[in-house]
């Protein structure tokens, strides 16, 4: 494995990761030279030195290996998330060592859990950047570098693949740099079209920018602290229910029904399905909430259970009410949604509707089986025949995520942590949804958590963001023949 091959792309992620912040430094200097200008001035001139050694003087590689790939792919991460942390730090305030480093994966991973009790009192450089990390995270910072670096083909080709998921890939009939190429326009056109709808439903130009970061990034980092309730605006709400279940779909399938292929998302069995659920599961709630006496009217009780429905089910994690005050019925919906999540090939977290579509053909093949055992019945999504390894690999992935989801959710009740909350912080932060229930709900906070407890959750945050193997994987990588 070349070092200087790692090297070189890992400092072009450091020198992305110095550009926003200093972008962000440029917003400082347009709000009048707030409390944040220093601090990210002097972490993006520390990030761009520690960048730009490797950039400028290692040759750019003919080649990556798939084991230079993988290492590529989790430190890119880890030193995002590093040296992310670094603006909280100089800015200090409720950001010590523990809690910036929390703050700066939630932001990269698109989890949006938060240590801050006072969101508002940040000043708007430091917000921005807290919402650019979100940004950068959604995208995929591999992605995000592949678009600017002109390097060959092959090492396009082997990175790329280390970002995107295994199930998404099926619905790209395209070469690697056209797969770029359609992520980036996808992904920056939702940003700008949300950007728009945020400020003409209300928000100002700063909000409507942060909001639509958090949105597409299916993050949910906002500027206030009760989040899209402070707006108390239906229009605001609706803008951002569609743009988090854009968000939660395949870009793939986002790019060829705009244009015009035949495979795009009124034909795919997984939109469908992932579309009517998180609606279904709304009205539900709402239902329930109606004749519990949560809500006086039908159409409030609506209005949040809907919002709520696609917030956890996208793992964006933005909130309208206290979800935690809801009846047991409710929370167990949300609990689902916040397994399920949106489908592969897109900003979202979570085990993805796509492999609770296999499970579920998989599920039906062996019903069948059981009753002509003698009969070859394929595993089938749509038209779709489903190869056995790929339905063996849904299988065990899932079985492997609700495993680690158990087993951090064992260890924050050894830290002392309550069933509900412990379980339901574990569920939040392997799917990268952010907020649970109980004392870490939807308008709540992770500050009162232990330095152990929050060292737990931002390695189960970067577990899911990393799908488990791209995260178990590196510790095998020298053993790979």
């Amino acid at each position: 494995m070349s070092y200087r091959v790692v090297s070189r792309y890992l400092g072009a992620i450091l020198m992305l990761n110095a550009l926003m912040m200093a972008l962000s430094a440029g917003v400082s200097v347009v709000y009048g030279f707030d409390s944040a200008f220093y601090p990210l001035i002097i972490s993006a001139l520390i990030t761009c030195v520690a960048g730009l050694y490797p950039v400028l003087f290692f040759l750019r590689p003919s080649q990556v290996s798939t084991r230079e790939g993988y290492v590529i792919f989790f430190f890119a991460w880890i030193l995002s998330c590093l040296f992310g942390m670094l603006p909280y730090l100089f800015w200090g305030g409720e950001f010590t060592l523990i809690n910036a480093w929390y703050e700066s994966v939630s932001g990269f991973s698109t989890t949006g859990g938060t240590i801050l009790s006072n969101i508002e009192m940040l000043p708007h450089g430091l917000l921005f950047w807290r919402s650019a990390t979100h940004w950068i995270g959604g995208m995929g910072v591999v992605l995000l570098i592949l678009m600017v670096l002109p390097e060959v083909g092959a090492a396009r080709m082997r990175l790329s693949k280390m970002e995107i998921s295994s199930l998404s890939k099926e619905n790209y009939q395209f070469r690697t740099q056209h797969i770029l190429r359609i992520i980036t326009t996808i992904y920056f056109g939702i940003t700008l079209a949300a950007t728009i709808a945020f400020f003409v439903a209300g928000m100002n130009l700063f909000d409507a920018v942060n909001h639509a970061f958090s949105t597409v990034a299916t993050g949910g980092f906002s500027t206030k602290d009760l989040s899209i309730l402070s707006y108390n605006s239906v229009a605001i709400e609706v803008v951002a229910m569609f743009f988090m279940m854009v968000a939660g779909m395949h870009f793939g399938l986002i790019y060829m029904t705009i244009t015009g292929k035949p495979n795009h998302l009124f034909s795919s069995p997984v939109v469908r399905y992932y579309v009517v659920s998180l609606l279904l599961f709304g009205v539900f709630i709402a239902v329930n909430l109606f004749f519990e006496n949560i809500e006086v009217s039908f159409w409030s009780a609506l209005r949040k259970g809907l919002f709520q429905s696609i917030s956890l089910g996208t793992t964006t994690g933005f909130a309208t009410a206290d979800s935690s005050l809801w009846p047991s019925f409710s929370i167990i919906l949300l609990l689902f949604l916040s397994l399920q999540c949106g489908c592969s090939g897109s900003t979202s977290g979570g085990i993805k509707v796509d492999r609770i579509c296999i499970f579920k053909a998989s599920l039906k093949t062996q019903m069948q089986k059981q009753l002509h055992p003698n009969a070859y019945i394929p595993v089938k999504l749509g038209k779709v025949t489903l190869e056995p390894e790929t339905v063996a690999s849904v299988n065990l992935f899932i079985v492997l995520y609700l495993l680690i989801l158990f087993i951090v959710g064992f260890i924050l009740s050894l830290f002392g942590h309550n069933l509900l909350d412990g379980l339901t912080s574990s569920i939040a932060h392997i799917g990268n949804v952010g907020p649970g229930f109980g004392s870490v709900g939807s308008l709540s906070n992770y500050a009162h958590f232990s330095t152990a407890s929050k060292i737990v959750l931002t390695i189960e945050m970067l577990l899911g963001r990393l799908e488990i193997y791209g995260f178990l994987l590196i510790f095998f990588v020298y053993r790979w023949r």
